[in-house]
């Protein structure tokens, strides 16, 4: 399989890894939509969240919270966006979650190695 999640997941590519415990990892985006973008994604291969099962799903959405409140206060921001893209939307076919910070009409301007130093595990 050449999936690009899966090369990070075992090491075989770089990542930026803000988290990560026996099921998930989060890494930030490496083309953020925003600053602090960050992919939550699953150790084991799902192609889309119709794979997921309950206890993956429920886990992902504490580890979400988390992060969340991390990315909120590490980044100074006030609310989030949880999106989930699925068929052609989706580039990269291994399920994952975004968090995106909202900004307002301020997208941020930190560099993204700033804001890895600010997250670090």
């Amino acid at each position: 399989m050449d999936c690009l999640f899966c090369k990070i997941i075992k090491g075989e590519a770089s990542s930026k890894v803000i988290y990560e415990d026996d099921l998930v990892i989060a890494i930030l985006d490496a083309f953020p939509t925003v600053d602090g973008h960050t992919l939550l994604i699953p150790k084991k291969h799902y192609t889309d969240y119709k794979q997921l099962d309950d206890k993956l799903i429920l886990h992902m959405y504490k580890v979400a919270d988390m992060l969340c409140d991390k990315l909120m206060e590490k980044l100074n921001v006030k609310s989030f966006t949880f999106a989930i893209n699925y068929g052609e939307r989706q580039a990269i076919k291994h399920f994952h979650l975004h968090l995106l910070p909202n900004y307002g009409r301020n997208k941020g301007k930190k560099k993204t190695e700033e804001i890895f130093e600010l997250l670090k595990k």
